[in-house]
């Protein structure tokens, strides 16, 4: 043992470039590996992040204020309570009704001060808090709200506030768009939030204010029992609502379960091709040492003692990477600028921390080390010196089609070249370095084709789902003519009437929606993606959560109550239905007023022309219609979020970076291996230049047949896996979308060209090499 210690002590210190090459490679694929996973916490669990970042509450208690609302005497022994850690507000509160171009949601105004509370803090992602003194009374909208209402920083909106003397109206001033860790505003469930200055609440709504007030507890797993406690002190009869976070969680991450199937396959993907890729350096520097090994065995060094010098070698390599790359994240990572240092800054409260910290690096050591087994297992069968030859094969002659090549005056240069890449010393090896340099970049494939799904939500939302941008509502019934009237609206293309309900499925287990869009004559333009659209009486199409509900496919029967009156659906189709789950099944008005002869459309869901603004059309209906309407904008299933992307973007730089550690192993290892051959094309006559554009050519042709690979393989495979994610939400499959045309071929050039620059230097070291043999060339 002491033997094998002394001997992989000085190969370490003959060998301290590939043993640093090595160790640098390990940890920068652990770096990159773990601020992947910080990216994706940060992308994946919203309510999580904007919960820390903000010391959000785990509880929000809703009352009234006055003779019959909280006492403020009480509030105090609120922060005295065992469970609880820090007490936000109380908050003085009142209703109200916020409108913007035609556009109306409700609100909570929340009296806080010029500086945001310490506790469930609101984040600023645009303009500014709230300052006294300014031009006009100011707001803050929570991002949900202010997106509904298309309410930016530095505009205007009118409130109304229902008084004891009737409705009064107001404009306010938007300062600033803020996120908060409380559920999200949606349209029928409740109110979204705006912050106010107390001076402000006091002028628009003197007499109709209410409290609120936020426990953040020491335990979240006591917040049922902190209720209890906190209901007690304040009496039951003065408590209007409570949420917990519980509520906040499911109601802001329960969109993002496709986010998080995918991320996590792309995360253990890229840990198997990190693995690969290191584990390609490993065996690569033990075939480049044969000659080394060959000595040892002749000096009498058992196989098993090769074998265990090899491992402690590697193991303690990648051991020291997967340390310097973890010690490198932890103190480094939240420098880093954008989205990643704030990540990284964040990822510490994040749930899973610890184990991630743990878990990535050493699942890459244990995987480094099943390969570094088996290298060295082989370097162990390598056998002494007068047999050694053998341990590097020689090249293959030039086939007949090469010959044939030259015979018709090709250049040299790429002939040789492409033997070099795809033929010598062996075409199984080039095969399997090929196949492992096309791994990451498949990925990388995969990747965009995630990226390029999420884009289209919102560049074509009509593949998701999503024809009709804006939903308008009249507050009475609508009259006859009000589509002609939407239809005439500059940048509408049609508008559909419609009605949703709720209907029971068969054995009154469940519940699912029914919509009636459009009629026979003019029906809704329905994303189908298998089977037709419904154009027949009792025909409709399905959402893929209904037909999984159900049971049945499409073109079977389903019978469902409404109502109390029985709906039998004849299925045509599958759509791609992004609400309810997928529980959705659409037909049009006609087949519902087959039972129903007094049903009126609720809604009218406007499908825009090309190029519309629904920002512009929104309030070009409000002034159209002389009727009061409310016009919302459709909700954006990917909620329009840019953090998904931004991890994907993450993701394709920590590919990128093992693909350039596995591009430099392959490089490396293939001019090691035909350095003989080079000695001899320049003894026959080629000049250094031209055994310079051979190795450039070799490692160019290798990295463009793996990019070939990468993308085709990861074009298919990105695309089935896409769709199969969201088939298993409800979504349903055809929603993948591939890359354009131009961005895969700019993903192959950019792969072979940074083959071709990273075998520039190796290139001019072999051109300058003198035309003797050393005795490892000769092994």
């Amino acid at each position: 043992m002491r033997a094998t210690w002394r001997w992989a002590h000085s190969d370490l210190r003959t060998h301290r470039g590939e043993a640093l090459f090595a160790v640098l490679a390990s940890a920068g694929v652990i770096a990159s590996l773990l601020l992947a996973a910080a990216l994706l916490s940060y992308a994946v669990n919203p309510w999580q992040r904007v919960f820390n970042q903000s010391r959000g509450s785990h509880v929000w208690i809703h009352g009234r204020d006055g003779a019959d609302g909280f006492d403020p005497a009480a509030l105090a022994p609120l922060a005295a309570l065992d469970e609880v850690d820090a007490v936000a507000g109380p908050f003085r509160t009142a209703d109200a009704v916020l409108e913007t171009g035609g556009t109306r949601a409700g609100v909570d105004l929340r009296a806080t001060g010029a500086r945001p509370p310490d506790t469930a803090r609101p984040l600023l992602t645009a303009g500014r808090w709230l300052a006294p003194g300014g031009p006009a009374d100011g707001i803050v909208l929570e991002h949900t709200l202010a997106r509904t209402l298309w309410a930016e920083p530095g505009e205007t909106v009118t409130l109304t506030v229902t008084g004891r003397h009737g409705p009064a109206t107001r404009t306010l001033y938007v300062t600033g768009v803020a996120e908060t860790a409380e559920p999200r505003y949606r349209a029928g469930r409740g109110d979204g939030v705006g912050w106010v200055l107390p001076g402000t609440l006091d002028r628009l709504a003197p007499a109709t204010t209410g409290q609120t007030v936020g426990l953040r507890l020491k335990d979240p797993a006591d917040t049922d029992y902190a209720v209890q406690r906190a209901v007690t002190v304040l009496g039951a009869g003065r408590i209007d609502q409570i949420t917990t976070w519980q509520r906040a969680r499911a109601d802001i991450g329960g969109d993002d379960r496709l986010l998080g199937q995918i991320f996590a396959a792309f995360g253990l993907a890229a840990l198997l091709a990190a693995a690969v890729a290191v584990a390609g350096a490993v065996r690569a520097r033990i075939r480049g040492q044969a000659g080394d090994i060959a000595v040892l065995k002749a000096i009498g060094f058992t196989p098993g003692q090769v074998v265990r010098g090899f491992l402690l070698q590697h193991l303690g390599l990648a051991v020291a990477g997967a340390g310097l790359g973890t010690a490198a994240t932890l103190a480094l990572g939240r420098w880093i600028p954008g989205r990643v240092g704030a990540a990284a800054a964040l990822w510490p409260r994040m749930p899973g921390h610890r184990a991630a910290v743990v878990g990535v690096p050493l699942a890459a050591v244990l995987l480094i080390a099943a390969a570094t087994a088996l290298a060295a297992w082989r370097a162990g069968r390598v056998p002494p010196v007068p047999a050694a030859r053998s341990a590097h094969p020689a090249a293959r002659p030039l086939s007949a089609l090469g010959r044939r090549a030259l015979g018709l005056r090709l250049s040299p240069v790429l002939v040789l070249g492409w033997r070099s890449a795809f033929t010598a010393p062996g075409r199984g090896r080039a095969l399997g370095a090929t196949a492992r340099l096309a791994l990451p970049l498949a990925l990388i494939t995969v990747a965009l084709v995630a990226w390029t799904t999420l884009g289209q939500f919102r560049t074509d939302p009509a593949r998701v789902g999503r024809a009709a941008a804006l939903t308008v509502r009249t507050e009475t019934p609508p009259a006859a003519g009000l589509a002609a009237r939407l239809e005439a609206v500059p940048g509408v293309a049609d508008a559909v009437p419609g009605v949703e309900s709720t209907a029971l499925v068969p054995g009154q287990t469940g519940t699912v929606t029914l919509r009636g869009l459009g009629t026979r004559d003019a029906p809704y333009p329905h994303t189908v993606v298998e089977g037709r659209a419904p154009t027949g009486p009792d025909e409709a199409v399905a959402g893929q959560g209904l037909l999984d509900l159900l049971g049945v496919r499409v073109g079977e029967w389903v019978r469902m109550t409404v109502e109390g009156r029985p709906q039998i659906l004849h299925l045509v189709g599958r759509s791609v239905e992004p609400d309810h789950g997928g529980r959705v099944a659409s037909t049009t008005l006609d087949t519902l007023r087959d039972g129903d002869p007094g049903l009126r459309p609720a809604f009218h869901a406007l499908v825009l022309r090309p190029g519309a603004d629904p920002r512009q059309v929104a309030a070009a209906v409000a002034s159209a219609v002389p009727d009061p309407v409310e016009v919302r904008a459709t909700a954006d299933p990917a909620n329009g979020e840019d953090a998904p992307r931004g991890a994907l973007a993450a993701l394709v730089a920590v590919l990128a970076l093992i693909a350039l550690v596995q591009l430099l192993t392959l490089i490396g290892t293939g001019v090691r291996d035909r350095v003989r051959d080079l000695l001899a094309l320049r003894a026959i006559g080629l000049t250094p230049r031209q055994i310079g554009a051979v190795v450039v050519t070799a490692a160019a042709l290798t990295a463009l047949a793996a990019a070939l690979l990468g993308t085709a393989v990861g074009a298919a495979v990105g695309r089935r896996l896409v769709d199969a994610e969201a088939a298993a939400t409800g979504l349903g499959a055809g929603v993948a979308r591939l890359p354009a045309p131009a961005v895969l071929a700019a993903l192959v050039l950019a792969v072979t060209a940074v083959g071709a620059l990273a075998a520039l230097a190796p290139a001019v070291r072999t051109a300058r090499r003198r035309l003797v043999d050393s005795a490892g060339e000769t092994l």
